[in-house]
């Protein structure tokens, strides 16, 4: 997949030195994916039924719908951020993840790609609840419904590249290039059209509403010079570091 913008080469994915934090964030993803995965299957194969699995193991680390079941399980609102359920829901979002986040890598440098991504999944979660609630189709199914997936995080990703890069073009040889408006619309379709598949229900609208929100006020003041993420960086930055010697 070619993107160009003023001649400038998409980054690829890469470790290391590059401090390439698109393909960290796509590690852990696939890395918890793998681990849940692995463990239903062993509890299959210890005569336990993938109900059990989904009731002792995904029922903590996924979000309740109600804020009564959040209560008891507070640490959800965040850990729900990395739980992708089903192969179809993984693979989308992190497709995405790669093709939006490594052009707002290129253009906004690292730093911004984590403080997003964390800030859109949690504006997400927040919408999910508050639409649960409020939205009457849903409210009645807020006692056994949840939500997980880093769909939310991906589309506040897409949203700031978009405000941030519109004049990038997806597959020049397409007679000059697929828009970024257009490439952002196909995956807003496809980004529902996953959640439909994976959990048959529209429940996960308003978290994706949520997530835009948060792409667009981040990436629009980021624009003005205001880095809603420094902060938290500067803070990541010394919990990483605290047992690192202080350099002369």
């Amino acid at each position: 997949m070619d993107v160009v913008e003023k001649g400038e080469p998409m980054p690829i994915l890469s470790l290391g030195e590059g401090k390439n934090m698109v393909t960290q964030l796509v590690l852990v993803n696939l890395t918890v994916f793998i681990l849940l995965f692995f463990t239903q299957i062993i509890y299959n194969i210890e005569g336990n039924s993938t109900i059990r699995f989904n009731l002792n193991v995904m029922n903590n680390i996924i979000l309740p719908a109600s804020f009564s079941r959040l209560a008891r399980l507070p640490w959800t609102f965040f850990t729900s951020l990395f739980v992708n359920e089903s192969v179809w829901l993984i693979f989308g979002n992190m497709i995405w993840l790669w093709a939006f986040g490594s052009i707002l890598q290129r253009k906004a440098g690292a730093g911004v790609i984590l403080p997003l991504f964390l800030f859109g999944g949690i504006a997400g979660n927040l919408f999910y609840m508050l639409g649960m609630q409020f939205i009457p189709a849903f409210h009645a199914t807020q006692f056994f419904a949840s939500y997980g997936g880093s769909s939310a995080c991906v589309m506040s990703l897409a949203v700031a590249t978009l405000l941030l890069a519109p004049n990038v073009r997806f597959f020049k040889e397409l007679s000059g290039g697929i828009p970024m408006w257009v490439v952002t619309i196909l995956y807003l379709i496809m980004s529902i059209s996953a959640h439909l598949f994976s959990h048959h229900d529209l429940t996960a609208l308003p978290a994706l509403i949520g997530g835009a929100l948060a792409g667009f006020l981040f990436m629009n003041a980021w624009k003005k010079g205001y880095d809603w993420g420094a902060g938290f960086n500067k803070a990541l930055y010394k919990a990483t570091h605290l047992f690192h010697p202080k350099e002369k």
